[in-house]
């Protein structure tokens, strides 16, 4: 089956307001690592041990890709490596508590600036905007 344009509206629409919005927030941040090391300490601080392709599948890349990310994010103990106790051929990383400090400073001024974004909006409208971020999560571990 094809698809029309005119059905091609609703996704153009999202992609266009999500594309700047994630733009915006990319550009409030401290600044002290890279949008790269911040994605992959989220990815661990969400969630928890994982093998470094795990880490690779959720950021939609492949394994090699994060080598470099990863040993820097090692080098600075923001990251640990550790055996999987279930294949010893793998290894879990796992977030520091260094790693969540520089995370969260990294992540504040973006939460700031959102926060004060959202006091334009309505009650009504930023509990859509949560149910909004719910579903567009979901959609976002589609693997189709």
């Amino acid at each position: 089956m094809r698809t029309t344009d005119s059905e091609l509206d609703i996704p153009r629409r999202i992609l266009t307001g999500t594309g700047l919005f994630a733009a915006r927030a990319r550009a409030e941040r401290a600044g002290a690592i890279s949008l790269g090391q911040t994605a992959v300490l989220r990815q661990l601080q969400k969630a928890g041990a994982i093998t470094p392709g795990a880490v690779a599948d959720r950021l939609l890349t492949q394994p090699q890709s994060l080598s470099r990310t990863l040993a820097a994010l090692e080098e600075q103990g923001w990251i640990r490596r550790r055996p999987d106790p279930d294949d010893g051929r793998q290894s879990l990383l796992e977030i520091t508590s260094a790693g969540t400090e520089v995370l969260a400073a990294e992540m504040r001024p973006r939460e700031i600036w959102l926060a004060g974004a959202l006091e334009q909006l309505t009650d009504a409208e930023r509990d859509l905007l949560v149910i909004a971020a719910g579903l567009l999560e979901r959609l976002s571990e589609d693997r189709r």
